[in-house]
């Protein structure tokens, strides 16, 4: 199992940028590179209401837009509590992006009370994801969020001007 607290420590350092999107393409890259048994590590976004779309990633190419009311990554979305999901397979709603994908663990990624997106890794391995691989990369998505300037998406759906 990965030491989480060193991996904190080391995108801390890694994120010395406040753009949100050089940011997120960095900790995709560096959890995909420090956490094994990953075959899909990436971020949605929720740029309209109750629908994710693609951020930045690394794997196969990925589904998109993801609603709220499919998936495991909607229902991270819905809930904006963390999903980790043993057997993909076993879950109705499943969205297939990669037949390859059976574990699957989705961090809701908040703005005060605003969702802003989710983290979503995917694993070839069923049970890939431990009670202390969540708490790992919740913290790991905590240092993201401290170091990045997320800007407020829903400022667009709203008819209001927005950073983005």
């Amino acid at each position: 199992m990965p030491d989480y607290t060193l991996l904190a420590r080391q995108l801390e350092a890694l994120l010395d940028a406040r753009d949100w999107l050089t940011n997120s393409a960095q900790t995709c890259a560096f959890i995909m590179q420090q956490v094994p048994d990953l075959n899909w590590v990436g971020f949605y976004l929720q740029r309209q209401p109750e629908l994710l779309t693609l951020g930045p990633f690394q794997g196969k190419p990925a589904c998109n837009p993801i609603p709220f009311s499919k998936g495991v990554c909607g229902a991270a979305a819905r809930s904006r509590e963390t999903q980790r999901i043993d057997d993909v397979h076993a879950i109705a709603d499943h969205i297939a992006c990669d037949a390859a994908s059976n574990a699957e663990l989705v961090v809701p990624i908040l703005c005060g009370d605003t969702l802003w997106g989710v983290l979503d890794l995917d694993s070839p391995r069923c049970g890939r994801f431990s009670p202390a691989d969540q708490e790992g990369l919740e913290a790991l998505v905590e240092v993201f969020v401290r170091r990045s300037e997320l800007p407020d998406f829903s400022l667009a759906w709203q008819g209001k001007p927005s950073a983005w």
